[in-house]
């Protein structure tokens, strides 16, 4: 899924949380058919990419693991939804709980309503921040492609217990809207990310969802032998 101008007003329409429809417009990433060819197979410096940003990153799995995974995700983003169903719940028990990768999923919203997305998990607390990303994914299709999708939002973070005025409350947090917008900007101007799911696996970039063949294609050249 690749990152298009919307206006703000349109997809939060009638909905009161003034401080995410206060401003309209996001910025026009890079153009997806040649910088993608350009950049796919690319590597960047480690430190570059785990460098702090605007928003600390929640990370999972051991600190010394071999292989480092940063993940660029949109909240309305259907393959980052399938691979978060399909594949992740692998690379989760085969290589995260092992210890063999160390993980972290940044926001790379695609959209306002993504961004809301985001803005409420991070809202939700470190501890349940990937708990509520993972509630997102797993029920997108009854908030992110529906009629109202700001009311369906709400009653989706609802089920872990964000009531009607915590929801409006992080929703008009200017600052947080700006960190993720930040993290996100960032992400296309130093490391070229364009579309997602985007993963950088030791400082390489591989762009688009992958199968649990893919990830372990990708992952066991990397892991110490015996």
């Amino acid at each position: 899924m690749v990152f298009s101008k919307l206006n703000r007003r349109t997809v939060l329409r009638g909905a009161a949380l003034a401080g995410v429809a206060a401003s309209a417009g996001s910025v026009m990433l890079l153009d997806p058919g040649s910088a993608r060819a350009a950049t796919e197979g690319a590597s960047y410096p480690i430190d570059q990419l785990m460098a702090e940003g605007q928003l600390p990153d929640i990370w999972l799995g051991a600190r010394d693991a071999p292989v480092t995974i940063i993940e660029y995700a949109s909240m309305t983003c259907t393959h980052c939804a399938a691979f978060a169903a399909e594949t992740y719940p692998t690379l989760k028990s085969k290589y995260i709980d092992t210890g063999k990768v160390r993980f972290t999923l940044r926001e790379f919203p695609l959209d306002p309503l993504a961004t809301a997305g985001f803005m409420l998990a991070r809202c939700a607390g470190p501890d349940k921040r990937m708990a509520m990303v993972d509630l997102l994914f797993a029920q997108q299709k009854n908030w992110a492609f529906v009629d109202k999708p700001v009311e369906a939002l709400a009653n989706t973070v609802k089920q872990a217990g964000i009531s009607q005025t915590d929801f409006e409350t992080c929703l008009k947090d200017q600052k947080l809207y700006d960190q993720v917008n930040a993290v996100r900007d960032n992400a296309a101007q130093k490391f070229a990310v364009d579309a997602t799911p985007t993963f950088y696996i030791n400082g390489k970039k591989q762009a688009g969802e992958m199968t649990v063949a893919d990830l372990d294609k990708i992952l066991e050249p990397l892991l110490p032998k015996g």
